[in-house]
């Protein structure tokens, strides 16, 4: 997989609470896949929803840092084979109040995972091709003021991407737009 270009970090705005994200890929039979989580309802919030590996950071604590520490806590990935290959831009999200920054990480091969039950019901994988196909993915427009301190969360384009199971949406479906976004525009 083509590495992304250079990153800088970028300091979650005053009042978010600081978090990363891993995006993990593997390629397997030449083509690119990307591990999902299901959230536990063992959590306390966000429980059934699906995910990447991540959460707050430790104070103290590198964003990176934190996403690999939260996607070996969570998927039993060895930070050491992950390859990180860029950051994209963080987000900030309404609902938790987090300022999210994701790392896209590139994976030797298949991992052999292992979800702990207490973070992850379920760790599963997608093709960036299927993503990618037409009507998995679409969008609204919401109008939530109530929710947010400034116009660009008030009234937003709220992704969705339609899988067997599951309906990724939130900062994921985000997350997984921009990188695919990328992606595509790179032709990789």
């Amino acid at each position: 997989m083509a590495r992304m270009g250079p990153s800088q970090p970028w300091p979650a705005p005053y009042g978010r609470v600081p978090a990363a994200v891993l995006v993990p890929l593997f390629e397997e039979d030449g083509e690119a896949r990307v591990i999902l989580t299901r959230r536990s309802d063992q959590l306390r919030t966000h429980t059934g929803e699906v995910s990447f590996p991540g959460g707050r950071l430790d104070p103290g604590e590198a964003p990176m840092a934190a996403a690999l520490r939260e996607a070996a806590e969570e998927l039993g990935l060895v930070p050491d084979t992950v390859e990180i290959l860029g950051q994209l831009p963080p987000l900030a999200t309404v609902s938790s109040r987090s300022s999210i920054t994701p790392f896209v990480g590139a994976l030797p091969g298949r991992p052999v995972l292992h979800p702990n039950p207490a973070e992850v019901e379920l760790a599963f994988d997608v093709s960036l091709a299927r993503l990618a196909a037409e009507g998995v993915h679409r969008e609204e427009r919401w109008h939530r003021p109530e929710l947010s301190e400034g116009p660009e969360l008030a009234h937003r384009t709220v992704h969705f991407f339609e899988l067997d199971e599951d309906t990724v949406w939130g900062a994921t479906a985000r997350i997984l737009h921009q990188f695919l976004e990328l992606v595509l525009l790179d032709g990789s």
